[in-house]
């Protein structure tokens, strides 16, 4: 399993922006054929503080999620709203097994 952890800060004017595009993208992204799971997580304490769980069956997975319309609609939606460029990090997963 290919899992990414990608943090975002988000200004404060359009947090309920980031969310609305979010949802779309995480809407579509779990209807991808190698999506296990793609959670968006609000920190409750700092609302312009998001996390995306993102888990796909293997990195080619991952990969083809890079190059959907969903996806590449989002990020350029989402670029102006950062407060600082978004970070990934790639685990690799290892329970649950799928």
């Amino acid at each position: 399993m290919h899992t990414t952890l990608v943090k975002v800060n988000v200004k404060a004017e359009h947090i309920d922006d980031f969310i609305a595009a979010t949802r779309l993208n995480h809407e579509a992204s779990v209807q991808e054929s190698g999506n296990l799971r793609f959670d968006v997580l609000q920190m409750a304490d700092s609302p312009s503080q998001f996390i995306l769980y993102e888990a796909y069956r293997d990195a080619d997975a991952a990969a083809a999620h890079k190059k959907t319309a969903h996806y590449l609609a989002w990020r350029e939606a989402v670029a102006d709203w950062m407060a600082s460029p978004r970070q990934g990090v790639h685990y690799i997963g290892l329970y649950p097994e799928y």
